[in-house]
């Protein structure tokens, strides 16, 4: 059976020289034999077809497949459709009502405990806030992620030591939900 995935690539195209074409990245998820491949805005994100049902084994082939050809690291999360979509509709925050530049989801490679959050104080850097989820964390952050306090301290070493994390903004939370959609 064919599943919808979405490809998250964490750090590329940002600054400094983990530079990934999309062009490239297209590429060598066809080579890795997946088809329906359409990458979106520059910043590693990617949707494909596949016969393989497991996230994490197709995360590390890509990985390892963009360290051949690149000659440094990628951490990649793989997510199908229907996780993706589950992760929008659970969103504790009014989406509707917000910019994308205000409410952003963090990705993690696994379920979060609450405790690695635990020393962030709830109130301490309202009107900014943060909820967990499934394998993420939402973010709502009102004068955007460049100037929030509050995406500073959850990157903290303590809060994401040994995870794979990549964060997107709710525009590209929703669209990839409508490219992932069967």
């Amino acid at each position: 059976m064919t599943t919808t995935y979405a490809a998250l690539l964490r750090g590329i195209n940002v600054s400094g020289s983990k530079r990934v074409p999309m062009a490239e990245l297209r590429t060598v998820l066809t080579e890795l034999g997946h088809t329906g491949i359409a990458t979106y805005l520059q910043s590693g994100n990617a949707v494909f077809r596949s016969d393989g049902d497991d996230e994490n084994a197709l995360a590390t082939a890509l990985e390892q497949a963009l360290h051949r050809r690149f000659g440094f690291t990628v951490d990649c999360l793989v997510r199908d459709a229907g996780y993706l979509a589950a992760v929008a509709e659970a969103c504790p925050f009014p989406a509707v009502e917000l910019e994308g530049r205000q409410l952003h989801v963090t990705y993690f490679d696994r379920a979060v405990d609450a405790e690695r959050f635990a020393d962030l104080e709830a109130g301490g850097f309202l009107p900014e806030e943060f909820r967990l989820g499934d394998r993420c964390l939402y973010l709502y952050a009102p004068d955007g992620l460049g100037r929030s306090k509050l995406a500073e301290a959850l990157a903290r070493p303590r809060h994401v030591k040994g995870l794979t994390a990549t964060t997107r903004n709710w525009n590209t939370v929703a669209k990839l939900v409508e490219l992932t959609r069967d």
